[in-house]
């Protein structure tokens, strides 16, 4: 990663409860503002709103230059939104587009779902600011009895560049490998999107049943963690898995080659890794493996790894990754995981 990617993250991603997680895997002394981006306990809400969201989404009219005439011609029926502090433009939309500003959408909205103070966890701003997230946590990790470390939350983000809808929704944060996994590791998790389009709005009282909010997380995500450590991987079914999820073509090539090496990693992870490791021979192991490999070792291309991961939260691609995992290993066992719904 650049220096100017990193730049961006140590300034414009603010990272609390680090006595509970620990440092951001980019933090770097030398590249912190004046004001470091990580807080021992809650992020304070007035800080989100100064230190990231302190500027206003503009719409503008958007104009061409005439090939007849060389002045500027507007287009009808188009807007662009931009930085209002620096004039960066972060989308260009139909009028019928409708602005979700981040402090609105993403701090009061999610502090009327819970009806109690916030203790944001993250916030942060990616894309030069046109995508953005904010996450309420729990204050104290839960430790289940298998010695599964996690931090269930409520993460909310959107965007201007027309990436994201605005999307609640629950998820949990797994301690050890500062992953993102799914609050139902047998369904899609739950959440709530709301498009950018006219007299958009959140109902509340909707939102708050649908999401269950946070306080139910723990419980279930608990349970599932348990049945997966109870539920016994042979090293024979760990290597059908690898068959399965990561198969290797007969003929040499790229191909081969990317599939040896992601093979590779697995194993490695599975027997060497303090984040695999200790869960080996048990599904949950099998989960782990695969999420901590598409978060920290796989290729990313087209963009940053934490913009990658964190759309990837937002969008379920995370729940879709745990779900597709365990029905692949569903099919090379005799029997299967037993994992009831969330």
């Amino acid at each position: 990663m650049s220096k100017e990617a990193l730049e961006w993250l140590n300034r414009n991603t603010l990272i609390g409860f680090t006595e509970k997680r620990g440092k951001a895997w980019h933090y770097r002394a030398d590249l912190q503002s004046e004001e470091p981006n990580h807080y021992p306990g809650p992020i304070p809400v007035e800080d989100v709103k100064r230190r990231l969201f302190g500027w206003e989404a503009v719409s503008s009219p958007v104009y061409v230059e005439s090939p007849v005439t060389g002045g500027l011609a507007e287009v009808p029926g188009r807007q662009a939104i931009l930085r209002g502090d620096n004039g960066h433009v972060m989308g260009i939309f139909t009028d019928g587009y409708e602005k979700h500003p981040y402090v609105e959408w993403l701090i009061n909205t999610i502090a009327t779902l819970l009806e109690d103070d916030l203790s944001i966890g993250s916030a942060g701003l990616l894309r030069g600011g046109a995508v953005a997230w904010v996450s309420v946590e729990v204050p104290e990790n839960v430790t289940t009895p298998e010695g599964v470390e996690f931090r269930p939350h409520l993460f909310g983000a959107t965007s201007f560049d027309g990436s994201l809808a605005t999307t609640f929704k629950r998820a949990v944060t797994n301690v050890v490998c500062d992953n993102t996994m799914a609050a139902g590791l047998a369904e899609a998790g739950q959440q709530i999107k709301i498009k950018h389009s006219r007299n958009s709005k959140v109902r509340i009282g909707e939102a708050r049943q649908a999401l269950n909010i946070i306080y139910q997380v723990a419980d279930d995500f608990a349970a599932e963690v348990a049945a997966l450590c109870r539920t016994t991987v042979s090293d024979t079914e760990w290597n059908a898995f690898l068959d399965a999820h990561a198969p290797l073509p007969d003929e040499p090539g790229r191909k081969r080659t990317l599939a040896e090496n992601k093979r590779d990693t697995l194993t490695k992870l599975w027997h060497h890794d303090n984040r695999v490791s200790p869960w080996r021979n048990t599904a949950w192991g099998v989960i782990q493996a695969v999420n901590t490999y598409t978060h920290h070792e796989q290729t990313v291309r087209g963009a940053g790894r934490v913009e990658r991961n964190m759309l990837r939260a937002v969008t379920g691609g995370f729940d879709e990754l745990d779900q597709a995992t365990l029905h692949t290993l569903n099919a090379v066992r005799e029997e299967p995981v037993g994992v009831s719904a969330a």
